[in-house]
Formats: structure tokens, sequence, C-alpha cells
């Protein structure tokens, strides 16, 4: 059944419609929420949620899911950290991070591809891993006193530009270009959409799965660095909860739990909702604990409205 022009456009500029009707309402109600400095303050704070937002997204789009970003952060964090502690310059933390993470999302590729057990399983024990590993290195503590050069990555400007927001547009650039002009983003769609008509056409499913979770777990690692840079102490406990609101932004954004369907400007705004969310609420004063109430409903009603727009299909 042919979809009307109105059925098309709401599809496709649906989420970007309720962003830019919630920035209204909540500017109606709090005319400082406009302001340049709090705009600022937003992107910022989901600065790394869409930087790992986008590494899931890979991965659902697949078909998968990954239970243990905010544990890839922390270890990621503690390790960079660790590294700050001295005279090293601030990159060699970075480094370390991107390739601590690196290495776990090739591990959790391999370990999927290899014995086919569910992504849910091999990430969940993972997630123990990782969290696991960051309280043993650091003996349960805040790794802090970190140096200059290394907090910059978390807390410097770029002329005007905040640094978090900086990383933001990279990771932002480096996704678009993976998933919309190269390969890497059509042969994730092919296998979400019909892995088995995707291994007919000669797509190398055991190598792009594994490139795909490698991804993932180099943005956890390099955003577990930034977290850690921005707020100068690498803890163990840190990015507890990561993981939910960055899938949550991805499926905002249209990501599709089926498979085959997903974005990276959708994964952007689906998060952007949630931090003007947040930043709203908590500029009229609303408790955070109706915040996560309000933060579920949304999440509820985006999978829904995703289900209704797949059966439509059929």
């Amino acid at each position: 059944m042919k979809k009307s022009k109105l059925s098309q456009f709401t599809d496709k500029f649906g989420m970007l419609i309720i962003l830019i009707l919630l920035v209204i309402v909540i500017s109606i109600l709090h005319p400082s929420f406009l302001s340049a400095s709090n705009f600022s303050n937003v992107l910022k704070q989901i600065a790394v949620y869409v930087i790992i937002g986008y590494g899931v997204t890979f991965i659902i789009i697949t078909t998968g899911i990954d239970l243990g970003l905010g544990s890839y952060m922390a270890l990621g964090g503690v390790l960079a950290a660790l590294c700050a502690k001295g005279t090293l310059p601030g990159i060699v933390g970075m480094i370390v991070a991107t390739l601590i993470g690196l290495a776990i999302g090739l591990i959790n590729g391999l370990v999927i591809s290899i014995t086919k057990i569910p992504p849910f399983i091999c990430t969940l024990g993972m997630t123990t891993i990782t969290r696991g590993a960051a309280l043993l290195i650091t003996n349960g503590k805040p790794v802090s006193q970190l140096n200059k050069s290394f907090c910059w990555f978390g807390s410097g400007v770029v002329g005007f530009i905040p640094t978090p927001i900086i990383w933001l547009i990279i990771f932002t650039i480096i996704s678009w270009i993976l998933m919309d002009h190269m390969k890497f983003g059509q042969y994730a769609r092919a296998i979400g959409g019909n892995e088995r008509a995707a291994i007919i056409s000669g797509i190398n499913i055991f190598k792009y799965k594994v490139l795909i979770y490698t991804y993932c777990g180099i943005c956890c690692g390099f955003a577990g660095a930034v977290l850690a840079a921005r707020v100068a102490s690498g803890s163990p406990g840190a990015a507890e909860g990561y993981e939910l609101d960055a899938i949550a932004g991805s499926v905002i954004g249209g990501t599709s739990m089926a498979g085959g369907v997903g974005s990276v400007w959708g994964v952007l705004i689906g998060s952007l909702i949630i931090g003007v969310m947040n930043s709203g609420l908590n500029m009229l004063g609303v408790s955070a604990y109706w915040q996560e109430i309000v933060k579920g409903i949304v999440i509820i009603v985006a999978v829904i409205m995703d289900e209704r727009k797949n059966r439509k299909k059929l």
C-alpha cells in the first residue's frame, strides 16, 4: 500500500518536528532555555552519549545489541587517567583508551561471529569483565590529579567551541561517512534486513560484524577518556547506565530494533530530544525521578511508533 505524502513526511521528519516543538514549549515556559550557554551545555552533556550511540546504532541495525557501553567507557577512562597522572602528554591517554575500546569491540565481534551466541549474552558477560577490570586496576578508587594536557580533551576549548562538541562533530562526520557513503553502512543494513540474502549476495558477514563491533568499541573507549578528562577523574564506577541513554537516543531517532533501519542524523536528533528534555525539566524544577519516568515513556512510545511503521511496510 502506497503511503500518502503526509505519512512519508512524518516518517522522515517526525522526530525533528518533535524536537523543534519541545524546544519551543520549554522556551515559552523558561525563556533563558534558548541562551547560547545553555545550548552549549546541552551539547556537552550529550556528546559522549551520542558518540557511543553512533557505535551501538550500527550494531542494532544488524539486529544485535551491546549492553556494555558504559563499562567499556569506565575501563577506558580509568586507563586514560592512569596515563595522565604523570607527565605523559594527554594524547597518550586518549590513544590508550581508544585502543582498549578497539580490543573490547574486536573480542565481542569475534566471539559473537565465531560462536554464534546471542550478542545480548556476550556483551552482558563483557560488561561484567570490563567493570570488574576497572575496579581491579584501581582497587575500587577513582584516579584523580590528572595533568592539564589530558583534561583539555574534556574541558578545553578550540576557539569558542568546547572540546566535547568538537569530538561530537568529528564522530558525527566519521559515522555519517561510514553509514551513508561506504560499504560499512550499506552492508550493516543488508545484514539486518535479511542476513541470509546478504550471504547469498556475497557479503562477508563475519568480517563486517567484527568491524561493526570494533567500531562501537572504539567509540566507547574514546568517549570514556573524554568523560574522564571532563571530570578530571577516572572512576571505575563511571558511565553506569550510559548504554541506556545511548540506545534510547538511537531508538528514538528511528533505528529499528528489528534491524536494517537507522541513520546517524536520527541518532543525533534522538539524543538531542533526551538532552533538551533533561535540561528543560531541570530548569523547570522537575524532580530527577520524574525525569526518568518521562524518559522511559518516550522510549516506549518511540518503539511502538517503530513497530507500527514496520507493520505498514508489510
